[in-house]
């Protein structure tokens, strides 16, 4: 499978879950992709969840896609993003609705933005099961 053809599916299928380290304890959580495509997978959290402490301390993660009978992992290390652009984008982004009210309040400095560049992707299928995974440099 293509790296495009992967960014589609994750696109197609925005929720994610994405797993931290809280020291030696996993964690996972259901999450809402921004984009994913050639400049990263990109999503975003609030800096008072304990998500964003965890990403703080340790960046390493692994990032799980579910669609079209296919499991995309994704493990790589997340990258704070400052960009403004990138910021009104999501802020006026019709899926992002719900963070308007953080404008509203003046509180939009609780959104925080991530970023996994290239990643290492993995795939998974019922029929491809047993089989060697073939790693797909994102």
């Amino acid at each position: 499978m293509k790296k495009e053809e992967l960014f589609q599916i994750m696109n197609e299928n925005p929720v994610l879950h994405l797993a931290t380290m809280d020291g030696d304890q996993p964690r996972v959580r259901g999450m809402l992709l921004f984009r994913a495509d050639e400049d990263g997978i990109i999503f975003h959290t609030a800096s008072t969840k304990e998500v964003y402490q965890q990403i703080q301390k340790n960046p390493k993660a692994e990032i799980c896609f579910q669609g079209q009978g296919i499991q995309i992992r994704v493990t790589g290390v997340l990258e704070q993003v400052e960009d403004e652009t990138l910021r009104e984008e999501i802020f006026n982004h019709p899926t992002r609705k719900f963070l308007q009210a953080w404008k509203e309040n003046g509180i939009d400095g609780l959104l925080q933005i991530f970023r996994m560049k290239h990643g290492t992707a993995v795939t998974w299928t019922m029929v491809t099961n047993f089989d060697k995974k073939e790693p797909i440099q994102l």
